[in-house]
């Protein structure tokens, strides 16, 4: 152990890690480096099917081992989070580390096969639904049922969840990532924005709830972070005048994946722990202008 590190001891389990350019890789290198274990989802299948490809797993996970304190522990589990019987293997996963799980990011979405409202289909909305929302909702829910006192009595659907406050430190923290659909449109993806949407109107509701289990749950809108889909070799849109109009932005760049990694981080510590039940927009003020 390293003593004196923020996250010493805790464990984190981080969904849609298999690629090293992504913002659940720069997540949980960050929080290895405060000291947690690391649990890592990832399916790289998903991946293969868009413009950038595949990341080799072995070197996402020796990028991560390297970043490891003393004591501290990382495993990973594939599985495709589209199938709801997947939330309980990767839960499980993840608490099996350690015998115990702390940090919750659902980082994972669904990329391709969007469209404009005139491309809506039944199965199009359902593709980003069941992974970017329902499965992000089932995660978090089988992870606030692992902090739920046993009481004995079962509960009916719908009552209100009573903890055992009050709480000297954080139970657990959830993040969830949404996008910057409230601040502008995002045309052309209509089924994507709908699904992060729904997460952003649902967090104030769920952390609520969470809290009485004391759970925190903030949600992160990273705004433009490359990781992958602006480069010309695997875009995924239209690139032209990007770079004209990101040079008369503020800092004159679009986001890194550590930007966001940045901000979690501070957030699952006890120094950001007093932040509850925000959608968070970190973004380098993209959306003022």
């Amino acid at each position: 152990m390293h003593a004196g590190l923020p996250l010493d001891g805790k464990t984190a389990l981080i969904t849609g890690v298999s690629r090293r350019r992504g913002i659940g890789y720069a997540v949980a290198v960050k929080l290895a480096s405060l000291g947690a274990s690391v649990a890592i989802h990832h399916h790289r299948e998903h991946d293969l099917t868009q413009p950038w490809g595949g990341d080799e797993l072995d070197a996402v996970r020796e990028g991560i081992r390297v970043h490891l304190r003393q004591g501290a522990q990382f495993t990973d589990v594939g599985a495709d989070l589209s199938t709801a019987d997947s939330i309980g293997t990767v839960i499980d996963a993840g608490e099996a580390l350690t015998g115990t799980l702390d940090i919750l990011v659902c980082n994972h979405a669904k990329s391709g096969g969007d469209g404009s409202i005139l491309d809506m289909t039944p199965e199009r909305l359902d593709a980003h639904w069941d992974v970017n929302a329902r499965a992000t909702l089932l995660l978090t829910a089988e992870f606030a049922r692992r902090k739920t006192p046993g009481t004995g009595e079962p509960r009916r659907p719908g009552e209100h969840i009573v903890g055992d406050k009050p709480y000297a430190a954080p139970r657990g923290h959830v993040f969830w990532m949404t996008s910057g659909q409230l601040h502008g449109p995002m045309r052309g993806e209509v089924a994507y924005a709908t699904s992060k949407a729904a997460l952003a109107g649902i967090t104030p509701t769920v952390a609520a709830e969470l809290l009485e289990l004391g759970v925190i749950l903030n949600t992160i809108n990273p705004g433009p972070v490359n990781t992958g889909y602006m480069d010309p070799d695997t875009t995924d849109r239209p690139l032209e005048g990007l770079n004209d109009w990101v040079a008369t932005t503020p800092f004159g760049r679009v986001g890194r994946p550590q930007d966001p990694a940045e901000l979690i981080g501070w957030l699952a510590t006890s120094a950001g722990s007093w932040v509850v039940g925000q959608v968070l927009t970190s973004d380098g003020g993209f959306s003022l202008g």
